[in-house]
């Protein structure tokens, strides 16, 4: 009786052990698509600023040649 006992309470901890590495793996999983969308708008806005910096760079030069 004790063996089947003790036989339970090791399938229920491993079962813990791999639900809470699979949570762990999904988290991760997680975290790694939030910092490449977050590396992928960081890209979109340097691009927009680089792009605003040049408008004004050749609003100016026109400004100055009148």
């Amino acid at each position: 009786m004790l063996k089947l006992i003790v036989g339970l309470i090791a399938v229920t901890l491993a079962g813990c052990g791999i639900d809470t590495a699979t949570t762990a793996a999904t988290g991760a999983a997680i975290k790694q698509r939030e910092i490449e969308d977050g590396k992928k708008t960081m890209s979109q806005v340097e691009k927009k600023v680089s792009q605003s910096v040049e408008q004004m760079q050749q609003r100016a030069a026109t400004d100055a040649d009148k």
